[in-house]
């Protein structure tokens, strides 16, 4: 063979074995993955202070892409996404949360069912997540959840003779005349519980609505048809779920009632909790800290929210947000890896510390937890469910309207559910 044959061929052999280390990721640092990379822009939340670590940790570690954080306040935040998506200048991924789920799934780049399978996603994430199913496929990832718990004052408690806190809530019907306290002219000095009202009491509209499910009606069901608005539903029993729940609940502010424990003239809910005046109340996950903060010489603890007597399923209201790719998104296969990987079990864990909630993931939250109050907050998470809220302005009006309409003595209970169903239902028309 001549020397220039040997020469040629030593030239192609050299350029092949470049060509496949090119495309299979060799010698060029880390590997590489056809149609990803680039820079994913990622719109949430959270404080940058809490993601910035996690964030270039992430983006130290990975050779494929990078991902740029941008913090974004939640006042602000529904408005400014529509505004940048319409401008073609959004994320590439966003956080989705639980009452926006129908305002924005048409912004969203759905994951079909090959890409992550519905039992994959069952055995990863915990049942609210379900939330984001559609018959296309799947909205966003869970990426964190914020339960509903009940905070409750162990020196009102214990005074009362009470060893423990209800679990249920027909045990508030033996409780309000244990602990709350009325003056010679009605006025009360001492509350049990904050319920019966609407404008001060915190989350009215989800401790109202985790009643309702509770007794058996999930407020929008998701089915063939799309949504649809259920509140007005019996589902078989004599009284409707929604009708038992508003009775109960409107009963607390009325003075008729031996449960009268809360008026309008109240404070808010939460600061008369951390005054020491209130027994028990229910906040989210997120509060521990706000209520430590606000009196560090309050005596409470924490427990999981009341049930419905003799309920065979224990939930709660949760405020999740889920990671969402952007139907915009110039580069769709790199964001779905990203929000693989910001909901896997290693940074879903680090998120969670980071945070101060519990993941949404079912194998961190099956681990026992060693702190007394993070235990709470994870079987709270398990236990976590939401309603797809359509417009959370205007369901506020809603459920106001609802609970002063009864308490006022305006409205029937049956008279006023219907009307809520109906008004609920426009959005979804």
């Amino acid at each position: 063979m001549s020397i220039f044959k040997v020469v040629l061929i030593s030239v192609f052999v050299f350029f092949t074995v470049v060509a496949v280390l090119v495309f299979a990721g060799g010698g060029g640092g880390g590997g590489s993955q056809a149609g990803i990379g680039g820079e994913i822009i990622f719109w949430g939340s959270i404080p940058e202070s809490q993601m910035l670590n996690i964030i270039d940790e992430i983006n130290q570690n990975n050779n494929l892409y990078k991902i740029s954080y941008v913090e974004k306040r939640k006042e602000n935040f529904d408005i400014e996404l529509v505004e940048a998506l319409a401008s073609g200048k959004g994320p590439d991924i966003f956080t989705l949360p639980n009452d926006l789920v129908v305002r924005h799934s048409d912004k969203v780049a759905i994951v079909a069912y090959t890409a992550l399978t519905e039992r994959e996603f069952k055995n990863t994430f915990i049942q609210e997540g379900e939330m984001y199913f559609t018959s296309e496929g799947i909205l966003a990832l869970p990426f964190s959840v914020d339960p509903l718990i009940m905070y409750w004052n162990r020196d009102l408690v214990s005074s009362a003779g009470l060893a423990t806190p209800p679990a249920t809530w027909s045990e508030f019907y033996e409780l309000v005349p244990l602990i709350t306290t009325l003056d010679k002219a009605s006025n009360i000095i001492q509350n049990t519980v904050a319920l019966g009202e609407f404008n001060n009491i915190s989350h009215a509209k989800d401790i109202l609505a985790i009643l309702i499910m509770q007794a058996g009606n999930p407020i929008i069901t998701s089915g063939m048809n799309g949504w649809q608005v259920v509140l007005s539903d019996a589902f078989g029993f004599s009284v409707s779920p929604a009708e038992s729940a508003l009775r109960f609940y409107t009963e607390f502010s009325n003075p008729a009632k031996p449960i009268y424990s809360w008026n309008r003239a109240e404070a808010l809910s939460l600061n008369a909790f951390t005054s020491g005046k209130l027994a028990f109340y229910f906040g989210y996950a997120s509060e521990f800290d706000i209520i430590k903060n606000k009196n560090p010489h309050l005596n409470f603890d924490i427990a999981l929210l009341p049930q419905a007597k003799d309920s065979q399923s224990k939930i709660t209201f949760g405020k999740m947000e889920g990671l969402a790719i952007s139907k915009t998104s110039p580069n769709i296969a790199t964001a779905f890896e990203a929000i693989k990987l910001l909901t896997s079990q290693e940074v879903s864990l680090k998120i969670s510390d980071a945070i101060g909630l519990p993941s949404t993931r079912r194998d961190i939250l099956s681990s026992k937890n060693p702190d007394p109050y993070k235990s709470i907050f994870n079987s709270a998470a398990l236990m976590s469910r939401a309603w797809l809220d359509p417009s959370p302005r205007e369901t506020d009006r809603i459920f106001q309207d609802m609970i002063e309409g009864v308490s006022s003595g305006r409205y029937r209970i049956s008279e006023t559910i219907l009307r809520a169903n109906s008004e609920i239902d426009r959005f979804f028309k």
